[in-house]
């Protein structure tokens, strides 16, 4: 595996967001309730999805288990707030680096691939994990739960303090 590292820009983005756990992942439903109110997004910077986690500032993902809570977004890419955003939630994604590789695959084989990104290419850099939300991004691509879908996986990381 080798990603790129990318300056990101800061991002606005609308969706809905679920307190879960992989021990009892809500993905779906998550997703099931933000994309019937897609449509009513009128200012929309393209037609990718974003499946963003936010993870405690304190958590080390050495100790990062099934049962540890992080936050879930099913989101879209704005141009700003402006209009009825009433029935959404809404986030700032601030600027800095990004690790970022492709993804090909279901979703049961995302794990491995995540595994793979922090045990060998994240410890072997001279980069280390950010304070900042990790996001998936989900591209004309994608398609659910099919072997060849592919998406954007997204890393916040920084140079490692010696």
């Amino acid at each position: 595996m080798n990603p790129s590292v990318i300056e990101f820009k800061e991002k606005k983005f609308l969706g809905k967001k679920m307190l879960m756990q992989m021990a009892d992942n809500k993905t779906f439903e998550l997703w099931r309730s933000f994309m019937p109110l897609r449509k009513e997004i009128k200012n929309l910077v393209s037609n990718d999805l974003y499946s963003i986690q936010i993870f405690d500032s304190k958590i080390d993902f050495k100790d990062f288990t099934q049962d540890t809570f992080f936050e879930k977004w099913a989101a879209a890419e704005v141009v700003d707030f402006d209009g009825d955003i009433t029935d959404f939630d809404t986030l700032i994604i601030e600027s800095g680096l990004y690790a970022v590789y492709p993804f090909v695959g279901t979703p049961d084989k995302f794990q491995s691939a995540f595994l793979d990104f922090y045990q060998n290419w994240l410890l072997k850099s001279d980069y280390e994990l950010d304070n900042r939300p990790h996001f998936q991004v989900m591209g004309e691509k994608y398609k659910n739960n099919d072997p060849t879908s592919e998406e954007e996986i997204w890393v916040p990381i920084k140079l490692k303090t010696h």
